[in-house]
């Protein structure tokens, strides 16, 4: 991995860059070109990646239209404890006349499952439970839902659990609407109409998928995770109530908190983040720093539940509008290759992807180091400040009892890091990662974190 010297003196070739490129109004993208890929990125705040569709899109390229920024996001948001209980009305003003609830076995198990559908029930719904969702969900998981809709002649979805749940959800509905198969949909807005009435009930805090238009689903074959962003998937409605999460283990709500956390900083840091997105993602990491730890010591704990709600929330806002970067890139090669938990591969690949991104966008990572309550930043430069942030989330991590590597994954092998690097590359969400790597980078970065940083 690089030094400071070497990161400083990368920021500066990147500043004397930007000078060149300033006064080019009449452009809507400046590109860089190496030897293994070129990216366009945006010269001005109103070209944003993914505001708007994209002109063309393949590995490590991308162009950006004209146009204002649009901002994606469920027509309706219900957060607080207790809010489940205003599911019923919401479900019956879809109009729908039989639902397909989608969720996992073990919410069933724990009686989170009964807890919402006996809502739905008092509010006469008629509704089918497809209970069969894995985690990291595949192909085969979104056409057993499928099948169950189709015969039982659903017209409408409510989701119940994490990221996992809702990522199922969104397929089945998406492949229901718009014919094919899943696979048909991989990348950026391929479906051509808007699935049927969604409600995502989210019990985990967070990946945000129970407001966001992204899907991930594994392709059994290649054993790839396939990034479907679409904005035809974005749920009709979210629910967040901190009553559901309170059997949340502790390794579990570490894992979904530091993937809100990596929502929030990759979105920061993006080439596609704005004022909005920003203002999101650092109420984010704030609320993250304050009450992640405290979520996990005690799972009780209903005001540091809610306040995570909102962080994960705040965060699903800014990504889901500003995309992501590396560590989304490379963590779903990691989930989909090898079947971890998303949340745990963000954690892991989060700091040493925050020490490559330090000479692209020191500034804001010192920002970051500020939100997470680092002291005295403003009497740092720049770059010790993001240096201090990567340290931050290195002490959250251990805080919360997440391992610092993946070397204590006994089914991870470094020889498999050419092919993630490869997959990670085209992975949609690496391309608004604010520098550009090459395949040898990403490897690096696996490395690290291999070791553990």
């Amino acid at each position: 991995m690089i030094n400071r010297q070497s990161l400083q003196t990368i920021s500066r070739n990147l500043s004397t860059l930007h000078k060149a490129t300033k006064n080019v109004a009449s452009a809507s993208s400046v590109v860089f070109v190496n030897k293994r890929q070129q990216v366009a990125l945006p010269l001005n705040s109103n070209h944003k990646f993914f505001s708007t569709s994209l002109k063309s899109m393949d590995q490590g390229h991308y162009s950006i239209p004209d146009g204002n920024s649009i901002f994606f996001a469920p027509s309706q948001n219900a957060i607080g404890v207790n809010s489940v209980e205003q599911l019923g009305g919401f479900v019956n003003n879809l109009g729908c006349k039989k639902i397909l609830v989608v969720t996992d076995k073990p919410l069933v198990q724990i009686g989170i499952v009964a807890q919402v559908t006996k809502v739905l029930e008092k509010a006469g719904i008629s509704f089918v439970i497809f209970d069969n969702v894995q985690p990291n969900p595949t192909v085969s998981n979104v056409n057993e839902g499928l099948k169950i809709m189709q015969k039982e002649s659903c017209d409408g979805i409510v989701s119940i659990g994490g990221g996992s749940v809702h990522d199922c959800a969104k397929g089945i509905g998406l492949v229901k609407g718009n014919g094919g198969k899943i696979e048909d949909y991989e990348g950026l807005d391929k479906s051509k109409k808007p699935i049927c009435p969604y409600v995502a009930v989210n019990t985990t805090a967070g990946t945000a998928a129970e407001l966001t238009r992204f899907s991930i689903i594994t392709n059994e074959v290649t054993r790839v995770k396939m990034a479907i962003v679409d904005k035809n998937i974005t749920p009709t409605l979210s629910l967040n109530d901190p009553v559901l999460m309170m059997k949340q283990p502790p390794f579990l709500t570490a894992c979904t908190g530091l993937d809100a956390l990596t929502h929030a900083i990759e979105a920061y840091v993006s080439t596609a983040a704005n004022p909005i997105t920003d203002a999101c993602a650092l109420m984010a990491i704030e609320l993250i720093g304050e009450h992640l730890s405290k979520a996990v010591a005690n799972g009780s704990d209903i005001y540091a539940r809610e306040k995570m709600c909102y962080a994960q929330f705040l965060a699903g806002l800014a990504f889901n509008n500003a995309s992501l970067g590396y560590v989304h890139a490379i963590a779903h090669q990691l989930g989909g290759y090898y079947n971890l938990p998303h949340g745990f591969c963000n954690a892991i690949l989060l700091p040493s992807v925050m020490k490559f991104n330090i000479p692209a966008h020191a500034k804001k990572l010192a920002r970051v180091a500020k939100t997470l309550g680092v002291k005295n930043v403003d009497n740092m430069s720049d770059y010790d400040a993001a240096y201090e942030a990567v340290k931050a989330v290195c002490k959250l991590r251990e805080l919360v009892g997440i391992p610092s590597g993946l070397n204590g994954e006994k089914i991870v092998k470094r020889e498999d890091f050419d092919v993630l690097a490869d997959h990670a590359l085209k992975d949609v969400c690496g391309f608004t990662n604010p520098r550009v790597a090459t395949k040898k980078d990403i490897i690096a970065i696996l490395e690290e974190s291999y070791k553990g940083l």
